[in-house]
């Protein structure tokens, strides 16, 4: 989890453009995602809560 899906993807895309495997998308449950591929071939979401539901899903318990 990040905070800002978009920043890091801005930040990130020179490196990642040979692995990315999705751009940043609002995903159905309410999450902005990421994917790529690292040099290993494993699969890494980054992603950022957008909906109430979703943040609310991430908040700490105390």
């Amino acid at each position: 989890m990040v905070e800002d899906v978009e920043k890091e993807y801005n930040r990130l895309t020179t490196f990642l453009e040979p692995y990315i495997v999705q751009k940043p998308t609002i995903m159905p449950w309410g999450n902005n995602s990421l994917l790529f591929r690292d040099p290993d071939g494993n699969l890494v979401n980054l992603f950022t809560p957008t909906t109430l539901e979703a943040i609310k899903k991430f908040e700490p318990t105390n």
